[in-house]
């Protein structure tokens, strides 16, 4: 799989996200994936493993945030690895928004995402 391959595989995915279309986001990821997602008590943070609990995630940050977006995504890919930078927006359902800059770091595996690796800005305020 080709670099540009990949770019658009994570292209695919960031908009899948936007859509919040699970089929297409775990379609995007391979059967044994792993999520880390930026916050938890560990020092990966909170750690999905395989399709199911992955899934899982996704969903949960969809009921969270009903308007969950990754806006103004940028792509890079070298070899097996690859990162996507992002600004998220979402609003809770109180009402409070939410803004952040992060990214996303990836492992690639046999054509698909196997390890998704999120960090982004704490926010004080």
């Amino acid at each position: 799989m080709e670099n540009q391959e990949k770019i658009a595989l994570l292209k695919t995915f960031a908009e899948a996200f936007n859509k919040h279309d699970i089929e297409t986001l775990m379609a995007c990821m391979t059967p044994d994936c792993i999520y880390e997602g930026s916050a938890g008590t560990h020092a990966h943070g909170t750690r999905f493993s395989g399709a199911k609990e992955v899934r899982q995630s996704f969903l949960d940050i969809f009921k969270a945030f009903p308007d969950a977006q990754w806006n103004d995504d940028t792509h890079f890919v070298s070899g097996d690895r690859g990162c996507s930078m992002w600004y998220f927006t979402g609003t809770y359902a109180n009402g409070k928004q939410v803004e952040v800059n992060g990214c996303d770091l990836f492992t690639f595996r046999d054509g698909k995402i196997h390890i998704k690796d999120s960090y982004r800005k704490n926010r004080t305020k």
